[in-house]
């Protein structure tokens, strides 16, 4: 395990971090924007429709390994440290890049080109899984006392990051290449920039050091670390609660981030490459409210500040679902994804750290890896696929807004019952904490 080094900045341990998960996720991302032309090149079938729940369904796969990945590494994490276990994730989500940006099509290869997207997207489950913790718990053991909030605000300024990028790519190629040529090469592009992944989250990773309050709780604990049975059996309260609050989390993130440019252009019919700038307008608006709030939180409290704008986006997402279907326009769109995102970034900016508080230090990746990647799992992995069967099963563009409706409730409950850590006040100028 790392010790930490005095020369190592706090601004410095939250861009490594912050830099290193936004490369994590881009991939993860253009994924799920680039699902309807993967399922004609690993998926094809004479059923568009079909093709696309089969790619979206492998979408989900992924989320499978997530829980696997997300306790084995998160054990890995607070037994040997939070640099550790940021590395090797790096390292795998490296490999699996690969597999899908050169994998063989269908037409080449056969029934192996499905199966080497399925492998890839296994490994990248279980990559991802171990990220989220990791990276929470790394940042809210950097931060100072009064600014925790804060400082776990930025692991989803990574993802927004992520997603802002993903999208940029996907409208680059959608925009510059011509359907024929997407559809050969040009889809790969992402992917491929994707890998610098590799050397540059490696060379990132590798200037972090663990946290002190993680080194000092590791020295304080006695005897041998607790095992994933004693985790679960001492922290299940913990654990439920912080299931209900990555419910909504996760849902909003993949039907209104990820899933919104394929239900957009399918079900709306609106411009693929436009709906990909509403996207990113809105996530970059997203990326600006999410440290904002999470400061906030940190004056007022998690419990406050999550709640209010839980009960925002549950209040707006449903009508303006419905006025978007009424007269599907590129405007109406963004009006609605401003809303939604700024509510979503709203909700996100206390989150992480949120969860984190729900698990002492020692065992804080463990219990986050299961909480949140069980939620993730049962909740986000599949919702690309639910909303597109809710959609052509109840035959109405607004069926997406039933399912985000059902996981707010989740996360009310969620955010009511959570354990609210006291807040630590700013100290005084003539304090003896050392600055960053």
């Amino acid at each position: 395990m790392q010790t930490a080094k005095p020369g190592v900045s706090r601004t410095r341990q939250v861009v490594a971090a912050v830099i290193g998960n936004a490369l994590e996720w881009y991939d993860f991302i253009v994924y799920g924007f680039l699902a309807s032309i993967i399922a004609r090149q690993f998926f094809p079938s004479d059923d568009e429709y079909a093709s696309l729940l089969m790619a979206l369904a492998t979408f989900g796969v992924g989320f499978f390994m997530r829980p696997v990945g997300g306790i084995l590494l998160g054990m890995y994490s607070d037994r040997k440290g939070r640099k550790a276990a940021m590395q090797l994730i790096i390292r795998l989500m490296t490999v699996s890049i690969a597999l899908i940006a050169f994998a063989p099509n269908y037409a080449a290869i056969g029934m192996g080109a499905p199966l080497l997207i399925v492998v890839a997207r296994m490994l990248q489950g279980f990559a991802t899984g171990g990220e989220y913790a990791s990276a929470t718990a790394f940042l809210v053991e950097s931060a100072p006392a009064h600014r925790k909030g804060l400082y776990g605000s930025w692991q989803l300024v990574g993802q927004c990051l992520a997603v802002f990028g993903g999208a940029a790519m996907v409208a680059a190629v959608t925009h510059f290449f011509s359907p024929d040529t997407l559809d050969l090469w040009g889809w790969r592009l992402p992917f491929v920039f994707g890998l610098l992944i590799g050397p540059v989250g490696l060379w990132i990773r590798r200037h972090m050091e663990d946290p002190e309050e993680f080194i000092e709780a590791r020295k304080q604990a006695t005897g041998p670390a607790p095992s994933l049975m004693q985790v679960v059996r001492e922290h299940r309260r913990s654990i439920l609660v912080s299931m209900g609050l990555a419910c909504g989390a996760t849902v909003s993130f993949y039907v209104v981030l990820v899933n919104m440019p394929t239900f957009a252009h399918k079900s709306l019919g609106l411009p693929l490459d436009q709906v990909l700038m509403v996207q990113m307008f809105a996530v970059a608006l997203m990326t600006v409210v999410i440290p904002l709030s999470g400061l906030l939180s940190d004056r007022l409290g998690r419990r406050p500040v999550l709640m209010a704008f839980t009960l925002a986006f549950f209040v707006m997402v449903y009508p303006l679902y419905v006025w978007v279907a009424a007269a599907p326009s590129i405007e109406r769109l963004l009006v609605m994804q401003v809303m939604l995102c700024t509510a979503i970034g709203g909700f996100f900016g206390p989150a992480p750290t949120a969860l984190a508080e729900q698990f002492p230090i020692e065992v804080r990746s463990t219990g986050v890896s299961v909480a949140y990647n069980v939620a993730v799992m049962v909740f986000g992995g599949f919702a690309p696929l639910i909303v597109t069967w809710l959609t052509k099963v109840l035959g109405t563009p607004v069926a997406p807004s039933f399912y985000v409706l059902f996981a707010c409730v989740l996360t009310l409950l969620g955010t009511y019952s959570m354990h609210e850590a006291p807040r630590a006040q700013k100290p005084l100028p003539f304090s003896k904490e050392v600055k960053p």
